[in-house]
């Protein structure tokens, strides 16, 4: 009996997200869709996303953000931020994170969510991995918005993980993407995620969202050649973290 009504009480937390989600873009439309018009004024869209969108969803779930900074982010500068990846809620809390705008790189599945799929191809950039034309495509896009002055947010274990995985393997793109731009990379360790909203239907629980910001990995000096020792650094950065965690 008492795992029935758990299995109630997680239903209508997921719908609650679902609503949590939707309400704002009903209720601010208007604006959302002339600010995803040009990529000049993505600035106002990303705004609104971060100040109204991300809070409401992460206050309305009772998902209260708790951001640990090793090392902050200047203001106007372009960075790759990447972190492990295991909830919906990821892409709310990157938004609180980072004051200065940035753009997703994600799979284009996400378009098939209702509502959230609208405004997520108009500014978001969509690969499709199993695509070589669409990969070489991404790198052309990135370039522009990291002209324009703005970040990029890679979630490099790609699609979603197993969840049993502390932290699976990372793909290769973002790595070779901040090489060859040469912009910092900011690795982020988000511990609660999974526990508060993971990918399985029946779970998620309100709670603290811890995140730690680890210091950055600089990619100035690097080449392609060390693509793959970048990838292995970062991933054991966050790896770590996550472990030791579990450990407590």
């Amino acid at each position: 009996m008492r795992t029935f009504f758990r299995h109630i009480g997680h239903i209508f937390y997921r719908i609650w997200f679902y609503i949590l989600v939707a309400i704002p873009i009903f209720l601010f439309f208007p604006l959302l869709f002339v600010f995803s018009i040009s990529e000049k004024t993505y600035p106002q869209f990303f705004w609104l996303a971060r100040n109204i969108w991300a809070n409401f969803i992460l206050y309305g779930m009772g998902c209260f953000p708790r951001i640990g900074w090793e090392q902050k982010m200047e203001e106007g500068k372009s960075y790759m931020l990447v972190a492990n990846h295991t909830s919906m809620l990821d892409i709310m809390l990157m938004l609180k994170i980072s004051k200065t705008p940035f753009v997703f790189i994600g799979k284009k599945e996400l378009v098939k969510i209702p509502v959230f799929g609208f405004f997520y191809k108009r500014v978001c950039i969509m690969v499709d991995r199993d695509s070589s034309r669409s990969r070489v495509g991404v790198y052309r896009r990135a370039q522009k918005r990291l002209n324009e002055g703005s970040s990029i947010c890679i979630f490099p274990e790609g699609g979603v993980p197993d969840e049993k995985l502390v932290l699976d393997e990372f793909k290769d793109g973002a790595f070779r993407m901040a090489i060859a731009h040469k912009i910092p990379i900011v690795p982020m360790t988000f511990y609660d995620n999974k526990n508060r909203f993971s990918f399985t239907f029946f779970s998620g629980k309100p709670g603290p969202l811890r995140v730690k910001v680890h210091p950055f990995f600089e990619t100035g000096m690097l080449d392609e050649d060390d693509k793959y020792n970048l990838k292995v650094e970062v991933r054991e950065t966050i790896y770590n973290e996550l472990m030791a965690d579990i450990k407590k």
